[in-house]
């Protein structure tokens, strides 16, 4: 486009401008020189046309001017030739061959892949078939240096506007004769060949043809016919330019070169240019943009440079490295006595590598982060211990109420801390069901050491890099969480709690259990190494304290290195004192209502507890709380109440005298608002009181001067003549010039207070979760009461047997309720030692349970069970139905039994107790192996009850059925 647009403009280079110059070629007398093409065109052996004339460059040449413009060409040839004829008399044979353009009417056909010629612009072509650009020399040779130039089709799409760029470019130089005529569109251009170098040939467009039929096939010649048309030099040419500097598609030029109306040929000249703008527009926009963004990025880069070199020569800033390394340095040089010194040859090295890098690589920002974290670390910085055991026991008493063998137990490792001089060595595990205090006891005993207190859950931990690190290596590589638990808490002895241990996670990365290991493990923590720092770190001054809800849920190796501390939960009286001391009262004030304003009932409580919070933790029973509170301050806001904080109202005075404000509390009959519209004599927003009774707290002028400090509110009841009184004395307030503020003090309403209590506390809760576990007064025949243990802590569990009917032969037993593959062995043992007690003890019936089939079901089907701890009640469930007698009142037990009658130990006395209290429970049978258990109880759990310990079920037997003696008297 560049080329056609400088031939264009007469700027065409100097080489290509002498090529389009008129060439005249000598040949020696009575030589064969005519090729097919002059054969055709009928040119005579050694003959010229025209004669010579003075000749001219050819570039925009009209149609009016073609035959004169050729004619000039042709006159340089001749005049050419004749001159050389004249210096050179002796040469006879020498004869000049002239052909002008529009004598042209049989030319060979130049296939035009990519666009079309028009005339008057210039185009190199590569010819690749050999024989056509022999023909082609030929003819330059012979001053026949023209040629058409035809746009080839598209075999695929011939629309103009969806032009595929498939065309058949690699294909067309195989085709041969008719074949390629089809190919060829009929409308092209008569071109003058200026040059030819190898395969490149030059042409110039002269004038339109239109193809009429074919004369040669190999080189394809055709007959054409000159296109003429009408109009001004100006117009055809400036359209052939606009079509011809644009990089449309081929077939939209190719429209432009067949139409021979001028004023349509402009139209759609004018469409590409139009289209040729709008790219160029937005070319220079984008290159616009980004020149802009290069050079502000260039310049302020450079003037940042400038200003770091002038800092730097005037000695106000360093470069980035050098202030880099001194920030790094500062960091650790306090530090330095206290620091290892693996560590701090790690650092030095670090340093040296730091000021090698360049600021811009990548490895700068990896080793400037490692270098952050490593004099970040608190090496050696360790924070006062406070193991005073009464200030301990303070601590603990003021947190939480009840756990006296928890906190005895705490006390005691304080105590051995004492004497030791520190508390580490030891790994406590605090077990129990959820919200009895595990974590807030860990944040307890922290401010009970003067520890920092640190907490990360470990709960579906998977990755192993979350306690190890990573590798530097990796992108967005971290430390650990105890190198991140380090920098966070900026000393090297914090309490770290580890909750929810008992539920880690196993991943494709590794299982974090085994990185635990080291990590608590007294001997191994001392040198702790994380991944990404690469160095080794003393944890073993930090004091670990581990949750979880099921200690058999750990595994066995992390298990080991701790020292369990069991939290059962919370008696009903425990639960009644925490609602009342702690949670009520913190739930209370987080609603912002007064005490006047709402009351929960110690009954209400006590309903709330047994009904819809049985579970072994506070966290249900807090939220209930809450729920309750909510609804209690949406029915004070319904009814007016606004227990907001004091606001600050600024009054405006616009005279220069002194103007008074007589604000009355209450006047009968009258609304608040229109009284005060009486009583302010200057402009108060009436929205700003819109209460029943409002007291001023503070008056301050400009002096600075209090004159409200002894202004107090009139009450509801003042009377009419001490309204004035209060008025003139306590209302009335004089004005300064300028601005004076007015603190609006907390306004309540008075209004009925609420009470919460058992006979409305389902307004408030809904309806009662739990029904009353105990459904009998005195269980009836084949219907025992046992003890069971779950994650939310205990409950009472009925066993009931029934006979279905008489079968002969074996007995048969089916038990029901969903109880586990445990439960159901025990059934069956069951079933044999019942059969063997019975024997002995009812010798006229010794085959009741041979000949029998009995129903055992545990009720709440719904809820799934399982363990071997309800054997023992299982078998006095059975021989109660079989020998129809009722066990004592108020009785429950709980016990595995063996097949020769043995009672084994069972886990979660204190649960079973708790649920055995709940439910009005007196006399509770435990196994003898867990005597020690029970003696460990707080008293408070323990008091009231009956307790028998038993090592065999003949024991039991004695204690739960009475004797005939004790039936007869009952």
């Amino acid at each position: 486009m560049l080329r056609a647009a400088a031939a264009a403009s007469g700027f065409l280079p100097a080489r290509l401008a002498a090529e389009t110059a008129p060439t005249v070629r000598v040949v020696a007398a009575g030589a064969e020189v005519r090729s097919p093409l002059l054969r055709a065109l009928g040119v005579p052996r050694g003959g010229g046309i025209g004669s010579p004339v003075p000749g001219r460059r050819p570039c925009f040449v009209s149609d009016s001017e073609s035959s004169g413009s050729a004619g000039d060409s042709d006159s340089d040839a001749s005049s050419a030739a004749g001159d050389e004829s004249e210096g050179n008399k002796s040469s006879s044979g020498i004869v000049p061959s002239i052909v002008r353009p529009e004598d042209c009417h049989t030319v060979i056909a130049l296939p035009l892949a990519q666009q079309p010629l028009f005339p008057g612009f210039y185009m190199p072509i590569s010819v690749k078939d050999p024989k056509l650009l022999q023909a082609l020399v030929e003819s330059l040779k012979r001053s026949f240096p023209y040629a058409g130039a035809f746009l080839v089709k598209n075999d695929e799409d011939t629309d103009s506007n969806n032009v595929t760029c498939s065309d058949s470019k690699k294909n067309i130089h195989d085709l041969k004769g008719k074949e390629l005529l089809k190919r060829l569109h009929n409308v092209g251009t008569l071109a003058k060949i200026t040059s030819i170098q190898g395969d490149q040939v030059l042409l110039l467009g002269h004038c339109r043809l239109r193809i009429t039929e074919m004369v040669d096939e190999d080189p394809l010649t055709v007959k054409v016919d000159h296109l003429k048309h009408m109009g001004d030099f100006n117009y055809p040419r400036l359209a052939d330019f606009g079509a011809a500097i644009s990089v449309a598609n081929k077939l939209l030029c190719q429209e432009v070169l067949e139409e021979l109306d001028v004023s349509k040929r402009l139209m759609l000249a004018l469409e590409l240019v139009k289209r040729e703008l709008e790219i160029t527009k937005l070319q220079q926009s984008i290159a616009k943009a980004i020149e802009e963004k290069i050079t502000g990025d260039q310049r302020r880069y450079l003037l940042n440079e400038q200003l770091k070199a002038i800092k730097k020569e005037l000695g106000l800033e360093t470069d980035d490295k050098t202030a880099l390394s001194e920030k790094f340095r500062k960091r650790i040089e306090p530090r330095k006595e206290k620091c290892p010194s693996h560590v701090l040859q790690v650092i030095e090295e670090e340093l040296t590598k730091l000021q090698l890098l360049e600021a811009s690589s990548s490895e700068f920002s990896v080793t400037s982060n490692y270098l952050d974290w490593l004099t970040v670390l608190p090496w050696g910085d360790y924070s006062d211990e406070n193991f005073d055991v009464h200030h301990a026991q303070c601590i603990l008493d003021e947190d939480h109420y009840g756990l006296a063998d928890v906190k005895e137990r705490i006390l005691e490792f304080i105590a051995v801390g004492k004497l030791r001089g520190s508390s580490q060595g030891k790994i406590i595990c605090l077990s129990g069901p959820p919200g009895v205090g595990k974590t807030s006891i860990g944040r307890s005993i922290a401010r009970a050491l003067n520890r920092k207190f640190y907490r990360f859950s470990v709960g579906g931990l998977s990755d192993i890099a979350e306690i190890k690190g990573h590798r530097r290596t990796y992108v967005g590589a971290m430390p650990g969480k105890m190198v991140q638990c380090l920098k966070s808490v900026v000393t090297a002895n914090p309490l770290v709690l580890i909750d929810e241990i008992d539920k880690l996670g196993r991943g494709y990365s590794g299982d974090p259990a085994s990185a635990l290991l080291e990590l608590l493990d007294p001997e191994q923590n001392a040198t702790f190494l994380d991944h990404y720092l690469d160095v080794s770190i003393d944890l073993s001054k930090v004091l670990f304290v581990c949750t979880a809800n099921v200690i058999e849920m750990i595994p066995g190796p992390l298990l080991d290195r701790m020292e369990i501390i069991s939290i059962a939960g919370y008696i009903t009286d425990e639960k009644m004192h925490i609602a009342r001391d702690y949670l009520e009262k913190n739930t209370r004030e987080a609603c912002g209502i007064m005490p006047e304003q709402a009351e929960v009932t110690d009954s209400a409580l006590l309903a709330l507890i047994e009904n819809y919070c049985r579970e072994a933790g506070v966290r249900n029973l807090q939220k209930q709380i809450e729920k309750i509170y909510r609804k209690i301050a949406l029915q004070l806001v319904r009814q007016g109440v606004s227990n907001e904080p004091s606001r600050e109202i600024t009054l405006f005075e616009a005279s220069e005298q002194p103007a008074s404000v007589d604000i009355a509390t209450e006047v009968e009959n009258r609304s608040p608002r229109d009284a005060l519209a009486e009583d302010v004599s200057v402009h108060i927003t009436p929205t700003d009181f819109s209460c029943e009774k409002i007291n001023i707290v503070s008056l301050t002028t400009k002096s600075g001067v209090n004159q409200n400090e002894n202004l107090k509110g009139t009450s509801k009841e003042t009377s009419a003549d001490k309204k004035s009184t209060s008025t003139n004395m306590s209302g009335k307030i004089e004005t300064n010039e300028g601005t004076e503020k007015l603190t609006e003090a907390r306004v309540v309403k008075a209004v009925e207070k609420i009470v919460v209590d058992t006979s409305n506390l389902d307004d408030f809760v809904g309806k009662a979760v739990f029904q009353p576990e105990r459904i009998y007064d005195q269980t009836p025949v084949g219907v025992v009461m046992g003890l069971a243990w779950n994650a939310m802590g205990g409950s009472t569990l009925y066993i009931e047997t029934a006979k279905v009917e008489d079968s002969e032969g074996k007995g048969a037993l089916v038990v029901t309720g969903q109880l586990g593959d445990v439960m159901k062995e025990s059934a069956q043992i069951a079933h044999t030692v019942c059969t063997s007690i019975f024997r002995e003890k009812e010798p006229n019936m010794p085959f009741f349970f041979a000949k029998s089939k009995l129903h055992l079901h545990v009720p709440a089907g719904a809820t799934p069970k399982d363990g071997p701890s309800a054997g023992c009640t299982m078998v006095t469930s059975m021989l109660s139905l079989a020998m129809g007698k009722m066990v004592k009142k108020d009785l429950a037990m709980t016990g595995e039994v063996t097949l020769t009658g043995r009672i084994l130990p069972i886990g979660g006395v204190k649960e079973k107790t708790i649920a055995a209290r709940r439910s009005g429970i007196k006399t509770i049978i435990f196994p003898s192996a867990n005597r020690r258990d029970f003696d460990e109880l707080a008293p408070n759990v323990k008091e009231g009850l009956e307790v028998h310990f038993v090592d065999k079920y003949s024991e039991i037997y004695d204690l739960a059925f009475p004797s005939d003696s004790e039936t007869r008297s009952s």
